[in-house]
């Protein structure tokens, strides 16, 4: 199993797939905390790309996994998550390569983008997200407007208006009875914000095993608690840092969870950047406009 010490006693899981001689590609996956999955693989074309993936800390396959109380989350942050790829690109000889990702891995590219910008040959961003204060209060307070009895419920477990730190110390608390409460809380919540989409055929967050709901939640909870570690809208201050990089930006104009504006904001700010619209989609969404820019890339 490939796995690479990555100090502060992590290592993570990372996989290869595909052409060893093809473009090498990095897919970065969401959450924060949601491990990597097959289907992050499907609309890549596996004759022509060197496939990529890999566990953040914390979460999948990395150790040690955040669903022991024990392990010690002063490590994971942004900057270590930053700097575990630009390791994984040295270790793996990679002189510089496409990412993909959505969601929170869309946040995670931009920052390892910005840093490292000769190391990146494209982007293509799903669902895109900045993880600034503003776009976590939306998620965990605005949208409650369409929700309002969930919202009531989700925001009953902490005594006082800051929602996602409460959830955070409840995560952090010796009683596993508590943990467990506050993931299914948790874990109910963003499933009600995307229960647009799944038409309650799905959990996305409930139908997890228990383990990883433990560990998304507490890593999730961790990293919106400190704002990701990020400066209010560095990211898109550092937009310019991407001039020259090709970019897709694909969001569904129905995401509760991200507006459509954020994309939007990113677009404007991103030099040569193209912004595609799907207009039945919302958070989770198809994978044909992915798969139409990894092609074009590809050659």
């Amino acid at each position: 199993m490939p796995e690479l010490d990555v100090g502060d006693g992590n290592v993570i899981h990372w996989e290869e797939h595909g052409n060893p001689d093809g473009k090498p590609a990095l897919i970065v996956h969401g959450g924060p905390g949601s491990g990597s999955s097959p289907g992050w693989l499907r609309p890549f074309d596996l004759d022509r790309y060197r496939v990529i993936s890999f566990d953040q800390r914390g979460c999948g396959r990395s150790r040690p996994h955040a669903a022991d109380p024990a392990t010690d989350m002063r490590h994971n942050t942004t900057w270590h998550l930053v700097a575990d790829m630009e390791r994984l690109r040295e270790h793996l000889h990679i002189p510089a390569w496409l990412l993909h990702g959505g969601s929170w891995g869309s946040t995670l590219i931009l920052a390892y983008a910005e840093q490292h910008p000769r190391r990146v040959t494209e982007i293509v961003l799903a669902a895109v997200t900045m993880t600034r204060r503003a776009d976590i209060d939306w998620l965990y307070r605005g949208v409650g407007r369409y929700f309002p009895a969930e919202w009531e419920r989700f925001r009953s477990l902490v005594p006082d208006d800051d929602v996602v730190g409460g959830y955070a110390r409840l995560m952090e608390s010796p009683d596993p009875a508590v943990r467990e409460k506050a993931v299914v809380e948790w874990c109910a919540w963003e499933d009600t914000v995307l229960s647009g989409e799944t038409r309650g055929r799905s959990q996305p967050y409930g139908d997890r095993p228990p383990l990883d709901r433990l560990a998304l939640v507490r890593i999730c909870t961790h990293y919106f608690s400190h704002a990701a570690w990020l400066e209010e809208g560095v990211l898109l201050h550092h937009a310019h840092r991407l001039l020259g990089i090709p970019g897709v930006l694909i969001h569904g104009r129905l995401d509760l969870g991200g507006p459509l504006s954020v994309a939007w904001e990113l677009h404007k700010a991103w030099p040569g950047s193209e912004l595609i619209v799907v207009d039945e989609a919302g958070h989770l969404l198809p994978r044909d406009h992915v798969r139409l820019a990894l092609d074009r890339f590809a050659a």
